[in-house]
């Protein structure tokens, strides 16, 4: 329903970019205010398409990743056109106090190659924002410093593989290569915390079927997302079984490293909360039912939590040492990440917080959904986190 709605928006974008520009003959406005309405009518026609269930899955990822490039450039051009209009005002402001007559300066803030160049810049940035999401994540290492870590879990190095959100527009190959370089950091625990995949197992199983290859002394752990809910919850849980790969929904285990025992645990994704959800019988996350399994002499505590907006919850219980979550992607974009995700999510975007006694990491994801695939200035990655006694 959102995307629905900015596609609406981007009709009467295509006037406000080009009617201001009165230097230019009637009939050449309307040349470009038509060729824009053209290109803005195409993402409405996207969004219903897929909505339809007209086309399969596979075709209908391909359709998500263009309507998300055509939702950047309007986003972008959104910010020239209040730029541009800021600039305007500011500069009219200025001469009327001034007592001056409208100049050359003025005219300059509606010329044609100002806003041309603008639509152009633009689209150079919406075609590289799409490349930047579906390029392969490069592991990237950080020391996660933890005042009560016990000292024989220092140095504890933990891959965290979010947001894989994986679909035949990524394809296999792309899996293939990110187990690859999982493998050669060498984790000695890997953890998958929410929306692996999109679409239905059938169609996007095969994409996720390299996971299987995924391998760490202390294990592979995955929690459940919101996007997991979204598509056939019960058959990827299933899936995710036959892979090999445990799924901790509202269930902890006890692990045993350097001698020390500690505890990984994770809970249902909150979208399983909503009314009328995607499927019955989808656990809901059960704080209080995960923390009473984790055992009496567990001297660690790390928990999935895909959602980062249950982190405040989950510190207050005292129970927990530090939260693993994703599921904002990092904010995509410069600028958008502090100003539309991190208030979305609680003001959690990515990085390290501290919450009480609890350290909570957000990971930027190693992918997003094909229906935004863009990201500028906000790199995928492969986290690679190595515990360190503060």
């Amino acid at each position: 329903m959102r995307i629905l709605l900015v596609s609406l928006i981007l009709p009467l974008l295509a006037f406000v970019l080009w009617w201001p520009l009165t230097v230019l003959p009637r009939a050449a406005r309307w040349r470009r205010i038509g060729l824009s309405l053209l290109v803005a009518l195409l993402l409405p026609a996207m969004v219903v398409v897929w909505r339809s269930d007209m086309l399969g899955y596979a075709a209908i990822s391909w359709l998500q990743v263009g309507a998300g490039g055509l939702v950047l450039l309007g986003m972008l051009l959104l910010v020239f056109v209040i730029m541009r209009t800021a600039g305007w005002a500011v500069h009219a402001l200025l001469e009327r106090l001034l007592r001056r007559t409208p100049g050359i300066g003025l005219r300059r803030w509606h010329a044609p190659w100002l806003t041309q160049g603008a639509v152009l810049v633009a689209a150079l940035a919406a075609v590289l924002g799409i490349g930047n999401g579906l390029a392969v994540p490069q592991v990237r290492e950080s020391a996660l410093l933890i005042e009560q870590l016990p000292a024989e879990l220092d140095g504890l190095r933990i891959a965290v593989l979010a947001d894989l959100h994986l679909t035949p527009v990524k394809g296999r190959a792309r899996s293939e290569e990110i187990v690859r370089r999982t493998l050669a950091a060498r984790p000695d625990l890997i953890v998958l915390p929410g929306d692996m995949v999109d679409g239905p197992v059938a169609v996007s199983g095969p994409m996720a079927a390299p996971l299987a290859g995924l391998q760490a002394p202390l294990g592979v752990w995955l929690a459940p997302g919101n996007h997991e809910v979204y598509h056939d919850y019960a058959d990827w849980m299933a899936f995710f079984g036959q892979l090999g790969l445990p799924v901790l929904e509202n269930r902890a285990v006890s692990l045993e490293h350097n001698g020390v025992r500690f505890t990984v645990s994770g809970l249902g994704d909150l979208a399983a909360r909503r009314a009328g959800a995607w499927g019955s019988g989808i656990p809901k996350p059960d704080l209080e039912a995960t923390l009473t399994q984790v055992p009496a002499g567990s001297r660690f505590h790390l928990m999935l939590v895909h959602q980062p907006k249950l982190a405040r919850e989950v510190a207050a219980s005292g129970q927990v040492d530090l939260q693993f979550s994703g599921h904002t992607h990092g904010g995509h974009i410069i600028g958008m990440d502090r100003w539309l995700v991190a208030p979305a999510n609680h003001g959690f975007v990515r990085g390290e917080y501290q919450l009480q006694d609890m350290r909570l990491l957000v990971s930027a994801g190693a992918g997003q959904w094909d229906g935004f695939s863009a990201r500028l200035g906000v790199p995928a990655r492969i986290d690679l986190i190595t515990l360190r006694r503060r």
